[in-house]
């Protein structure tokens, strides 16, 4: 996968920059498409009752679980100078943990409307956008790679992680200015906190309709 390799090679770089980009892309379209969504929609519990609040203060700890793992992901991945496959720390239980705590923090994000449905839907389609550019990113590692990554893929669970193959591994040298980047992305999740409240104030005064309600 590309957060799971660094490529050293010329013919690799464009490769794995690409997808890195379309991570990005992907991320930022289901972001945009699920808050239009939910400029209509609702929660069945009522703002500023227990079990909305509830809700609401849990998506924050996924948010900020999700902004952490991609942290330590590329603690891991982002400074490795040669063409390897990762097998240390987070990608050592699952091959995809940017994926992963990707898909973790938007949880977090729908869970900002105070439902669980909120939650459910936005870590379905984010794991599923996902999950089709993982398979992309498989093929294009399998040649690339070859036998140590065939290993891997045997060994290592795609996305759900497996606990109990959890090794330290060396993190290697890594650029300060990766670490920021992947901050900065995982950043955008925070943007859900306050845009759910103007959300929220809005439904209520009347100035966006509420079409539907998720329990």
């Amino acid at each position: 996968m590309a957060d799971e390799v660094k490529s050293k090679p010329a013919r690799q770089t464009p490769g794995l920059g690409g997808y890195q980009h379309m991570r990005r892309l992907v991320l930022a379209v289901l972001i945009v498409v699920l808050f239009a969504a939910l400029l209509f929609g609702q929660s069945t519990f009522p703002p500023n009752t227990p079990v909305h609040e509830s809700i609401e203060m849990f998506g924050v700890l996924l948010i900020f679980l999700g902004i952490v793992g991609r942290l330590w992901s590329t603690l891991y991945i982002g400074g490795r100078k040669s063409s390897e496959v990762v097998t240390g720390g987070p990608y050592s239980i699952t091959r995809n943990p940017l994926y992963l705590f990707s898909t973790v923090a938007a949880a977090g994000v729908g869970a900002q409307i105070g439902s669980f449905s909120g939650i459910i839907l936005f870590a379905l389609l984010c794991a599923g956008a996902f999950h089709i550019v993982i398979l992309r990113e498989e093929r294009y590692l399998k040649e690339v790679l070859g036998a140590p990554y065939a290993a891997y893929l045997a060994k290592v669970p795609r996305f759900f992680p497996n606990l109990r193959l959890y090794q330290e591994g060396d993190t290697g040298s890594f650029k300060p200015r990766l670490l920021l980047n992947t901050l900065l992305d995982g950043l955008v999740f925070l943007v859900a906190l306050p845009a759910f409240e103007l959300i929220d104030g809005a439904q209520q005064s009347g100035m966006l309709p509420v079409w539907f309600r998720l329990p």
